[in-house]
């Protein structure tokens, strides 16, 4: 399998685990102190490493640490907005867009040759 589809599938992944980390016990441990909080989103969070750890190993064979990166705010852009809106409930803004256009601009600029 190419580097890239390796990168971008386990950055997807690991990505998936961080908003969850993140974000998620806002919805559902609100009530809890926050350290109970900060504990179990520890606990999400060390599946995010699993994967974005190799992710970033492999994908550095090929690329350089800028295009990880961009590639890398791309991704959690793309993972964000659906857990935003079908998870957190959230409304969708038309800032979701701008903010894509600006990050498709920086994925463009950063791969180019």
């Amino acid at each position: 399998m190419p580097v890239i589809f390796q990168t971008v599938i386990l950055l997807s992944l690991s990505n998936v685990f961080m908003t969850f980390a993140w974000y998620a016990h806002l919805k559902h441990l609100n009530s809890h102190p926050w350290y109970i909080a900060a504990l179990l989103s520890w606990g999400v969070a060390l599946f995010e490493y699993l994967l974005q750890v190799p992710a970033n190993r492999i994908g550095y064979t090929e690329f350089n640490l800028s295009q990880l990166k961009i590639l890398q705010e791309f991704i959690t852009l793309t993972v964000f907005v659906p857990f935003s809106l079908f998870y957190m409930q959230q409304p969708l803004k038309l800032d979701y867009l701008w903010a894509a256009l600006c990050l498709i601009g920086a994925v463009y600029f950063i791969f180019r040759s």
